[in-house]
This record gives C-alpha cells, sequence and structure tokens, in this order.
C-alpha cells in the first residue's frame, strides 16, 4: 500500500487491498503535465474482471455533515477541475476505460441506515463507499459555488445514481 497522507484514499486503498481488487495507486505526489497542460490526476487504476478498467478520483466527505443550521448528507461536491481533469483522462485512455467517482464518506456517528453499503472500518473510523459514472454526474451536476468553481449533484438524484461499491 503507498503512504497516502489523506485519510479517505488510505481507508479506499485498504478497503480495496482487504477485498483483494486488483488496483494500481497514482503517485499524487508527481504533478502530470499531458500535451503541455496540468491535469488533475486521479487516484487509482482499478482492474475488473471482463470488464473496462476503472480511472478512479476519490472524494471524502463526512456523512452526515454537520453545519450550524443542520445535518446536510450525500455531500458530493467536486471542482470543475477535478470533473475536467478526469474527463480527460477518460479520453486519453480510450473507450476501454471507464472514469469514475468515488465519494469515501467518513461516519462521524453510528451507520446511518440511509448508507446502503458495507462500513469498513480503518484506523479509529468507519468507512463507505459510494460510486458514480463520471457520465452521470457531469449530466446530472448542478454549479454549487461560483467562487469556488465547484459543482453538486442534487442529493436525491445522487441517492439514485450513485451504487455502494462493494457492488464493485
Amino acid at each position: 500500500m503507498t503512504r497516502r497522507h489523506i485519510h479517505y484514499e488510505a481507508a479506499f486503498e485498504d478497503y480495496l487491498r482487504s477485498r483483494g481488487i486488483p488496483y494500481v495507486p497514482v503517485d499524487e505526489q508527481k504533478k502530470v503535465i499531458f500535451s503541455g497542460a496540468r491535469i488533475k490526476s486521479f487516484d487509482f487504476l482499478l482492474y475488473r474482471p471482463d470488464e473496462a478498467p476503472w480511472l478512479v478520483a476519490v472524494k471524502g466527505r463526512k456523512f452526515p455533515y454537520d453545519t450550524e443550521a443542520n445535518k446536510r448528507t450525500w455531500e458530493n461536491w467536486v471542482t470543475q477541475d477535478d470533473l475536467d481533469g478526469l474527463t480527460q483522462w477518460e479520453s486519453t485512455f480510450g473507450d476501454g476505460f471507464r472514469a469514475i467517482f468515488v465519494f469515501a464518506y467518513w461516519l462521524t456517528g453510528e451507520p446511518d441506515a440511509r448508507l446502503a453499503c458495507h462500513v469498513h472500518p480503518f484506523r479509529d473510523g468507519q468507512y463507505a463507499f459510494m460510486y458514480i459514472s463520471l457520465a452521470d454526474y457531469k449530466e446530472h451536476a448542478t454549479r454549487r459555488s461560483p467562487k469556488w468553481d465547484t459543482l453538486t449533484v442534487p442529493a436525491a438524484d445522487f441517492r439514485r445514481l450513485a451504487k455502494p461499491f462493494q457492488e464493485f
């Protein structure tokens, strides 16, 4: 396992390893320049038996996410750079590859019935992993913040489109 300083990515890598899922980690310390432009890296290349490999970008979020006003669930925002980078990688790798976002939810309370996925213990926390294809994300994304250049899929759409990672 590579040394990952972001606990969400480290938890996902531990999940992959514990399930015997073949993967190649991408070294996030190396900046990628492709055709003279910087492209945001993806995190893992996953090999799937008899199916197209996945280019995976892991996005870590708390579940639920507490604010002063309320508790929010299914946080799934990404930056425009995340979306553009993954789109470029999918195009570069070609038809034999599929790009996905994996949302690694750090469970901040007791596991919630709204999470229909396996809970993975890692270090002192618990995590749940949901995935959504880049194509579905792009089709349903709306602007979250022009200032931060972020996008999100509305929670109801995300619950309908995203799948628990154990369905891999």
